[in-house]
């Protein structure tokens, strides 16, 4: 008798299982011999990693105060904008004031003079 003839359903699904299984055990890779020095080069690695990490963390750190210091030069030249606006403005006063006290005196002058060739 043949084989095949024996054999059900289940037993067949089995075996094809069986044989996939037995397929992919094929093409998984071989456990590879331990490199001794791998440990080593990957503490290299994550020092170099590190150190790069620094680096980028400094630059923008300089990044950061630079722009900071901008904003701080920006800032104190805006207010001494506004004070040197502020004395002009003052000075402006001063001198109006100045002025009007000058009319003032003025004034009084001509009507003390006046008032002497009245008399």
């Amino acid at each position: 008798m043949n084989q095949n003839d024996r054999t059900n359903f289940s037993e067949r699904l089995k075996t094809a299982a069986e044989a996939k299984k037995a397929l992919l055990a094929n093409f998984k890779p071989k456990p590879a011999a331990v490199d001794p020095h791998f440990a080593e080069r990957a503490a290299l690695r994550e020092a170099e990693l590190e150190r790069v990490r620094q680096e980028r963390q400094a630059a923008k750190d300089a990044k950061k105060q630079a722009a900071a210091e901008a904003e701080e030069a920006a800032r104190q030249a805006a207010e001494a904008v506004e004070a040197e606006a502020l004395e002009a403005k003052r000075g402006e006063r001063k001198a109006r004031k100045a002025l009007t006290k000058a009319e003032q005196k003025e004034a009084r002058d001509r009507r003390y003079a006046a008032r002497k060739a009245r008399q």
